[in-house]
């Protein structure tokens, strides 16, 4: 690894709103300029236990330490991360399903701050069926207005995707990924 500590990156939003998507895209176009990268996808896919509106705090708590475990594995290996969701992401389904847990809620509240860029992915629609997540847009709204009351609660800087220009996403990702990666340049006079 080239760096001393890896840039990580999380999609964070409710489900179904294209954050694999993005994920995907933006990684193939950071590989193509040979940044030395991983991609943390959406651990809940793997979940054994039920997730969604069935979901419970033994799933939850599951899917968190999970994605904490595969992220610190990644940047034990990779110059750059890309994680589909965030540990913050992943309480939010928590705080639905189970209310507020003293004791994973400072693990979130730490590990949000090892994150170097977080963009959020707002809802244009409702969830498509995939065949494993919700569909019903009532709970993609509850996840959604959540994770907004707990990432201003956390005063967390989060680059807001606009919902109006989903096509111009994928764009606006990489333009903030290199403006944090690029080195500070001396002003020339």
């Amino acid at each position: 690894m080239s760096q001393e500590r890896s840039f990580k990156l999380a999609f964070i939003g409710s489900h179904g709103v294209g954050k694999t998507t993005l994920c995907y895209g933006l990684a193939a176009r950071l590989k193509a300029r040979d940044i030395h990268l991983e991609m943390v996808r959406e651990v809940a896919r793997r979940c054994p236990l039920p997730i969604n509106q069935e979901t419970n705090l033994a799933a939850q708590s599951w899917i968190l330490h999970t994605q904490i475990a595969e992220e610190l594995a990644a940047q034990s290996e990779y110059d750059a991360v890309l994680c589909d969701r965030s540990a913050l992401d992943n309480y939010v389904y928590l705080l639905l399903a189970a209310g507020p847990q003293l004791s994973l809620a400072g693990l979130v509240d730490r590990w949000m701050t090892s994150y170097d860029l977080l963009l959020h992915v707002p809802i244009v629609e409702a969830p498509s069926a995939d065949g494993l997540r919700a569909t019903d847009p009532t709970f993609q709204t509850a996840v959604e207005d959540r994770l907004r009351v707990e990432i201003e609660r956390r005063g967390l800087s989060v680059h807001e995707l606009c919902s109006t220009e989903r096509d111009s996403w994928l764009d606006s990702a990489e333009q903030l990924v290199n403006d944090t990666l690029r080195p500070p340049q001396l002003q020339l006079l």
